[in-house]
């Protein structure tokens, strides 16, 4: 598999996770995470496992303030053998309060891996900046 082709493949996994985020689909984002995933949230909490990461977001989609979380792919470089990828860029979380919307950001890095089913989330490291 060509390097573009991985990329456009992780980009379009991207995408599907911000609009099943959007759609507050947790039944679907399941499929987008090893089973051994690794997450560490904006709040420095570390999250252990596919089980735990659905579980989280099920939480989050349960708040009735809760939006969505945006990834932005900044930069997506691929292993020689086309097997694992790191993909680095920008999020956002958006909450609707009374008095308007509220958010939070910063950088992220996500480490993929190529599987039967496609590219998976092996693990993730959110650090929030704003």
């Amino acid at each position: 598999m060509s390097d573009s082709r991985a990329e456009n493949d992780i980009r379009a996994r991207r995408q599907l996770t911000n609009d099943l985020i959007a759609g507050h689909d947790v039944a679907r984002l399941r499929a987008l995470f090893d089973p051994k995933v690794n997450v560490i949230a904006g709040d420095g909490r570390l999250i252990v496992g596919a089980d735990a990461v659905v579980k989280a977001f099920a939480t989050q989609f349960s708040d009735p303030t809760f939006v969505t979380y945006v990834r932005t792919a900044e930069t997506i470089a691929i292993d020689k053998k086309g097997a694992r990828a790191a993909e680095c860029g920008r999020w956002v979380g958006s909450w609707q309060s009374a008095g308007g919307g509220i958010s939070a950001s910063g950088q992220y890095l996500a480490a993929w891996r190529k599987s039967d089913g496609g590219w998976v989330i092996e693990s993730e490291l959110f650090v929030t900046l704003r």
